[in-house]
């Protein structure tokens, strides 16, 4: 009798209800509300493609200034993304994983960047690398001159985007755990190995993210850039410089250079936010990355 009462009880138990398919949970307030922000991003841009003088779009993006400051832009931000994966990674990996006293000071110095006026970030690199500056003196006695150069754009657009990479980074590690690193040691991986091997292919898809990130704020940069660079042109004029001096003198061909730059940082955003290769969707729409490969570490 026991085991027949048993029975009926699990086949008369309730059955919990499972979430209906395409169940979101979001009230309906809450999808007003997002519609509101989407207008306040969207609509500025709207007005903007709708200022376009399309009849004469092509002779003003592709005039030789737009050219070059758009080339200077690329190159620049490129060189700076560069300096900031050379140098945000073990920044990022330190605050991550390594203790020490000071290092929530230093991730909120690290950070400042993000709320920092960009002319002040510009001041404080030009009283640094300025001619009369902390390094600036001892730069000039070797011959090394950085203001108003083209190493400032790059130092300029690194000083702004090297937070993005840190934070995108940071997040991956904190995220990934250490586990895998720990059996990479006791199978006697070096740490180097370890950091090469098993560390840097688990958050890969985090600093993409972050590297795309930094190449898109390092291609809009301007105070920074303006006030310890200058605006020369072909030597640190980039182009949102061009946007700004062209602003006064040619309307039009200002929003038609605004409509290549919102169209270029678009396109980076959304690479920096696709789908990572190999990754599947999880419950809830949730993405899952994919496992780490099951190779030996040597």
């Amino acid at each position: 009798m026991t085991g027949k009462q048993d029975g009926l009880e699990r086949r008369t138990r309730p059955v919990p209800r499972t979430q209906a398919p395409g169940y979101s949970g979001i009230p309906g307030w809450v999808r007003m509300l997002a519609v509101l922000a989407a207008v306040v991003v969207v609509l500025p841009l709207l007005a903007m493609v709708l200022r376009v003088d399309w009849g004469q779009f092509l002779p003003l993006v592709t005039s030789e200034p737009s050219l070059t400051a758009l080339g200077l832009s690329l190159r620049t931000s490129a060189a700076s993304t560069l300096l900031c994966i050379v140098l945000g990674v073990p920044l990022a990996l330190v605050l991550a994983r390594d203790t020490f006293r000071l290092r929530g000071l230093l991730r909120s110095l690290v950070l400042l960047p993000l709320v920092l006026p960009p002319v002040v970030g510009g001041i404080a690199l030009l009283y640094t690398f300025g001619r009369q500056g902390l390094l600036g003196r001892t730069l000039d006695v070797f011959g090394l001159q950085i203001a108003f150069s083209t190493t400032a754009v790059v130092l300029a657009q690194t000083f702004v985007a090297l937070p993005f990479l840190v934070v995108s980074l940071e997040g991956a590690l904190r995220t990934s755990g250490s586990r895998y690193e720990a059996v990479a040691a006791t199978l006697g991986a070096r740490p180097g190995t370890v950091f090469r091997r098993v560390t840097l292919p688990l958050v890969l898809p985090g600093l993409a993210s972050g590297a795309v990130l930094s190449f898109a704020r390092s291609l809009g940069e301007f105070g920074a850039t303006l006030t310890f660079a200058g605006s020369l042109q072909g030597v640190t004029r980039t182009l949102p410089l061009e946007i700004y001096l062209q602003r006064e003198t040619d309307p039009d061909a200002a929003v038609a250079l605004s409509l290549v730059l919102v169209a270029v940082a678009v396109a980076v955003v959304a690479l920096a936010y696709r789908r990572p290769a190999g990754a599947r969707p999880g419950p809830a729409g949730r993405t899952t990355a994919p496992a780490p490969p099951g190779r030996t570490v040597r």
